[in-house]
């Protein structure tokens, strides 16, 4: 009897829940406590300390005893009360995972406030929630859902920006923004709980990731108008740009001189590493891979597969159907196995891909690199950010000579 020797379980990343504590560990004033079991407790810190913002995690002793002698809520409620205790503490974040006993927590069985903490629910269970930049999202509008002041006056000419961006690309998104007539910007995810009070009087939202659906839909409901797409190559920041100004009713004339302005800059770029040639897969688990995809194939580069994490969604549909008119084959909710199948069909000249496809890559010579290192810690959009992109990606691709004679070395190796 045949079997299938490819797992191919979700998720092929690390645990969701990973995404939604990057976004709570970061606000000033919250102390996250977890309800899991020891295993979930003991990866999440990891992850927390490692990758989010150093700062510690509490979880009750939910372990067998506990779980199976019924005492979970009390327990939870002891440790809230605990950490509650600390006045520097103004936000408890209760998160509970996919373990069958915590995920199902009544939120009316929680106080609403401890001390002088907000408490709240925010549920990132793995079989709900398929991967780590949607338990952004989840976070994300759950805390807007409790604080933000949808009731308030709008605030003419202000905007939301949604995205976890790198600091360079805040300071140029600022910069443009103000150069047009945007008098307030407001980011999230934010270091403070302000930041999504204030979030709810903004008049309109630019989605810059296709995975904040559930922010989206929310602020849409409170009458928030949602700006879709981002300033990545010469043609999408044009139109970034124009969106916003129609968006805020700005003088439009101002804003499409700023279009011009910008447009060339990133066309100039773009044509500077025009003389690109070569074969490139992009395969990650951020959520943002396809309007990098959008900047290769601006440059002249061929991209025939790219894959993503998350869910195909209606805020990345443009993209989606960019791409796939320009040939390039777009996996949603993706496999490892199927990306290393791509990389053995297509033969790339370089992979930006997950730390496995990486090694898959470099076993056959193929010059590769880790997406979420090389590409989402760095400046992505306008000018800056092409330059940056396109600039590594010239540098990777002139030293795959190198990459090949290594394997050719230790190949012929006894």
């Amino acid at each position: 009897m045949k079997t299938n020797s490819c797992a191919n379980l979700h998720p092929q990343s690390m645990c969701p829940a990973f995404g939604g504590l990057r976004v709570l560990t970061r606000i000033e004033g919250a102390r996250v406590c977890l309800v899991a079991d020891q295993g979930c407790l003991y990866g999440l810190t990891f992850v927390s300390h490692f990758y989010a913002a150093r700062r510690s995690i509490v979880a009750p002793e939910l372990m067998n005893v506990q779980i199976s002698g019924g005492t979970m809520i009390d327990d939870l409620r002891a440790t809230i009360e605990q950490i509650a205790e600390d006045p520097a503490v103004t936000c408890i974040p209760v998160v509970s995972t996919c373990v069958a006993e915590t995920a199902g927590i009544a939120e009316e069985l929680l106080p609403d406030k401890a001390g002088n903490a907000f408490v709240q629910l925010v549920r990132l269970p793995a079989f709900q929630i398929k991967s780590h930049p949607e338990a952004k999202d989840v976070a994300v509008s759950t805390l807007l859902g409790r604080f933000g002041d949808f009731g308030a006056p709008k605030r003419k000419r202000s905007l939301l920006v949604v995205g976890e961006i790198f600091p360079v690309d805040a300071m140029a998104i600022g910069s443009v923004l103000q150069r047009i007539g945007v008098e307030s910007v407001i980011a999230l995810p934010g270091a403070d709980l302000e930041d999504y009070m204030e979030a709810g009087k903004a008049e309109a939202c630019a989605i810059l990731h296709p995975f904040y659906e559930k922010t989206a839909s929310l602020l849409e409901k409170k009458g928030v108008r949602i700006i879709s797409g981002n300033p990545v190559g010469a043609g999408a920041t044009a139109e970034w740009i124009e969106r916003v100004g129609q968006a805020l009713d700005l003088d439009m004339e101002v804003v499409r001189r700023v279009v011009t302005e910008e447009k060339e800059k990133a066309a100039a770029v773009i044509e500077k590493y025009g003389n690109l040639s070569g074969k490139v897969i992009v395969a990650g688990y951020e959520g943002n891979e396809l309007p990098i995809v959008r900047l290769l194939l601006e440059a002249g580069l061929d991209v025939p597969y790219a894959s993503t994490s998350i869910a195909q969604t209606a805020l990345g549909e443009e993209d989606h159907q960019l791409l796939s008119m320009l040939g390039t084959e777009i996996r949603y909710r993706k496999y490892l196995e199927e990306d290393m199948k791509a990389v053995v069909k297509y033969e790339p000249d370089l992979v930006i891909g997950t730390t496995s496809l990486d090694s898959f890559a470099k076993e056959r010579g193929i010059p590769a690199i880790y997406y979420t290192n090389n590409i989402s810690s760095r400046p992505v959009f306008f000018a800056a950010g092409a330059g940056t992109v396109l600039g590594m990606v010239a540098g990777l691709l002139g030293r795959k000579d190198v990459f090949r004679k290594m394997k050719e070395y230790f190949t012929t190796l006894p």
